[in-house]
């Protein structure tokens, strides 16, 4: 047999063989392709689920989330995937956003960037460090418990933001933030903290110097505005204007907002006399001066009512009789026993007795 002959012989089956191998790596590239840019996601008709992966987490425990959700259509694919880009041995914490039709490549370079979607905070109306504590572990993976304990630690506060347990709340100014999920309680207030410089400008500072404030008073007075006035923002430099006048005469306040902070019951609907006999450093029907620290955290409305107060001669204010939320000023006694005589009439007519 000539060599053209043997040739033409093997010719055949090698070729055969050439198209099967093609055949085969055309479909394992195919199927690769696949792994990598194909939708892995199963979220039942919803365009998107948030995945939250934990400070500590490892790899392991990202696969047991995704598992545990049950949103990933392919789980070894998505392995592979995760094992090519290196990912296991780079889990970054946060709060992950999983759309409808992302790939594995998607989600691996997402989740190994540490490409989080932020939080969206508000918090507004809180009283309390209590309160407070807890809206932040609603939101963030900071425990409310550890927030509070940092919230109630005085060496802490003094050292790294030198404020007391008493008078921290004047740092937090209510707004919209953003934070990461895994943000811990000191990151909030180390940004709560920047936030509160960014907010005391220098026009706002020589305001409070003006009025004979220091940051802390500004604040404090603020909140005591804010629980007496809290739906027309028009009133509230006429209020703080108010107080003003009382501390530059050396006449208590006395705020029916801080006789029931003292009580800590915030249901309360009426202060009786015997109220006003309780034995606290904010009852400022007793001690004279601003109490040791704010009532509540206050708007930006109210901090800057303080710092824009109104100056007139008002000394008092009763709340007017038709409980629309405003009030009736008055220059003297005489005719604030008026106002006050009808606001009680009209308790007494709707059966208010608390």
């Amino acid at each position: 047999m000539t060599r053209g002959q043997k040739m033409k012989k093997y010719r055949k089956p090698l070729a055969i063989v050439l198209g099967i191998l093609l055949l085969a790596g055309g479909g394992l590239a195919w199927l690769i392709y696949g792994w990598i840019y194909q939708s892995n996601v199963l979220l039942d008709g919803k365009r998107s689920v948030v995945v939250f992966i934990p400070t500590g987490s490892d790899y392991n425990a990202v696969l047991e989330i995704l598992g545990e959700q049950g949103i990933i259509k392919d789980m070894k694919s998505f392995e592979w995937v995760a094992r090519e880009k290196k990912y296991p041995g780079s889990v970054k914490p946060g709060r992950y956003r999983i759309m409808a039709n992302m790939s594995n490549a998607e989600m691996v370079n997402m989740l190994r960037s540490g490409n989080q979607e932020p939080v969206s905070f508000t918090f507004t109306s809180i009283r309390t460090k209590e309160q407070l504590a807890a809206r932040v572990g609603a939101k963030l993976e900071a425990d409310s418990a550890e927030v509070l304990d940092l919230l109630n630690n005085e060496e802490i506060l003094q050292t790294k933001f030198g404020m007391g347990t008493r008078n921290i709340l004047t740092m937090f100014i209510p707004n919209t933030y953003e934070f990461y999920w895994n943000t811990s309680a000191q990151e909030f207030l180390e940004r709560m903290a920047k936030e509160y410089r960014k907010f005391w400008t220098e026009e706002r500072k020589n305001k409070a110097k003006a009025a004979g404030l220091t940051q802390t008073e500004v604040s404090i007075l603020a909140s005591i505005v804010q629980e007496e006035q809290r739906v027309f923002d028009d009133e509230k430099k006429t209020i703080a204007g108010l107080y003003i006048n009382r501390l530059n005469q050396g006449i208590c306040l006395q705020s029916d907002p801080t006789v029931i902070y003292a009580i800590g019951d915030f249901t309360i609907n009426r202060v009786l006399k015997k109220d006003l006999e309780i034995d606290s450093p904010y009852n400022t029907y007793k001690c004279q001066g601003l109490p040791p620290g704010p009532i509540c955290i206050p708007e930006i409305s109210s901090l800057d009512a303080v710092l824009n107060y109104e100056k007139h001669d008002y000394l008092y204010m009763c709340a007017k009789e038709d409980f629309s939320g405003r009030h009736n000023f008055s220059k003297t006694l005489a005719q604030h026993l008026v106002y006050a005589k009808k606001y009680q009439q009209a308790l007494n007519k709707r059966k208010i007795s608390r």
